[in-house]
């Protein structure tokens, strides 16, 4: 079948995003569609077109992505969707070479999306490259830590009000923990504080509580919605030391009425999970890729990120869709930078792009993929010397499905 992949005029955002809702099987209230549809005027939109009818759609938020040492432009995919009545035609195929040429066009280098099916984007060179935790707190008695909390004052914020509050504390996060997204006022706004969502279950709106003086930085924040099934749902938090978060949890597993607190995503180094006293009060109930990554250029992403250590070593990388990232290359780091340039001597390390993508943030170590039959390591002691170089002080963590 032959589909036009074209860019998605403003005047189809509506028909597109009622193609979303087929595909993933959800009805959008009017509240969410006017947010959906005043976000997508500032995104990249690529359509797949069987005559005059969108049979496949998909957006990029242009953002910015945390890396060690650094930011990076990035293509967030959202929206991914194609026709029950188009699907294994080579529709979602078309509309991700479309994709691949506008990050060159805007120098991108990198991709990442959330997955709604795990084995669908390995195939486009996207890896698994941050972990998250789902965690759950029996709330029904006082939280038992190991350490003291954090004694400065709690308190509630007008969501309103929030932003230049709780911002700094973000981008601080951001500054620690690779695999996070930039946040301008509007996305803010849009899309974490958003109150008006018509299609919420039972949990109340989102409060957010702020610990530290009131004529001082705020030391953390959390922001949260209390249920009346007597759950707190996390939707996010951070904080500046072990002892903020703590303070933190307390305050969220003391909340009157309540019984439970669930945190959908919080990071696997999270301090929570070696503060906790007792292990059976504060329970880790899953534990599943987040976010997932493509580098797009491959020699771009590489220079432009810091590394733990020195490393010369020759990559043999695989990458069936853009053949610009293939090839062997010789890939030298330090503190200082690095340079990647093509190279006539035998691979060091031969890997798939996609498994490539997995390790660049620091979060899946090259030994493990070996070890798993998925890179090949030609010269003894090689993985070992990338992770060295890979190495972060803070795990990656994204806690936002945008």
């Amino acid at each position: 079948m032959t589909t036009d992949i074209r860019d998605i005029p403003e005047a189809h955002i509506d028909r597109a995003l009622e193609l979303a809702d087929l595909a993933f099987h959800s009805k959008t209230g009017d509240a969410t569609r006017k947010r959906q549809r005043d976000m997508l005027l500032d995104c990249a939109r690529v359509g797949a077109y069987d005559g005059e009818e969108i049979v496949g759609f998909t957006a990029a938020h242009r953002l910015g992505l945390s890396v060690q040492g650094g930011e990076l432009p990035a293509a967030a995919l959202d929206f991914v969707s194609v026709a029950p009545t188009h699907r294994r035609r080579g529709v979602l195929t078309a509309m991700m070479d479309g994709l691949w040429r506008r990050c060159a066009a805007d120098r991108r280098p990198l991709a990442c999306l959330w997955a709604s099916e795990d084995a669908i984007y390995g195939r486009f060179g996207f890896g698994p490259a941050t972990e998250a935790y789902s965690v759950e707190i029996d709330s029904s008695r006082p939280l038992d830590l190991r350490i003291t909390p954090d004694r400065r004052p709690l308190r509630l914020l007008d969501p309103k009000d929030a932003v230049p509050v709780i911002a700094p504390l973000y981008e601080a996060s951001r500054a620690r923990h690779a695999g996070r997204l930039a946040r301008d006022e509007a996305w803010w706004r849009r899309s974490v504080l958003a109150q008006d969502d018509d299609d919420d279950d039972d949990d109340g709106p989102s409060r957010i509580v702020v610990l530290g003086d009131k004529d001082a930085p705020a030391v953390g924040y959390a922001i949260y919605r209390a249920g009346e099934k007597g759950t707190v749902t996390v939707e996010e938090m951070a904080a500046a030391d072990a002892p903020a978060a703590a303070a933190l949890w307390t305050y969220l597993a003391s909340i009157d009425l309540t019984r439970k607190v669930r945190a959908w995503a919080v990071a696997a180094d999270d301090p929570l999970l070696l503060f906790a006293a007792d292990r059976d009060q504060v329970r880790v109930t899953g534990q599943w890729p987040a976010l997932w990554l493509r580098l797009v250029d491959v020699a771009e992403a590489l220079k432009a990120r810091s590394w733990a250590a020195p490393v010369d070593l020759v990559l043999e990388v695989r990458d069936a869709t853009l053949p610009a990232n293939a090839g062997r290359f010789r890939l030298t780091a330090d503190p200082s930078g690095a340079t990647y340039e093509p190279a006539d001597a035998p691979a060091d390390l031969a890997l798939d792009v996609r498994d490539l993508a997995s390790c660049y943030l620091g979060g899946t170590p090259v030994r493990r993929l070996a070890r798993a039959g998925l890179v090949e390591e030609r010269t003894p002691g090689a993985a070992r010397l990338l992770d060295a170089a890979l190495e972060t002080e803070y795990l990656p963590f994204t806690g936002e499905d945008y």
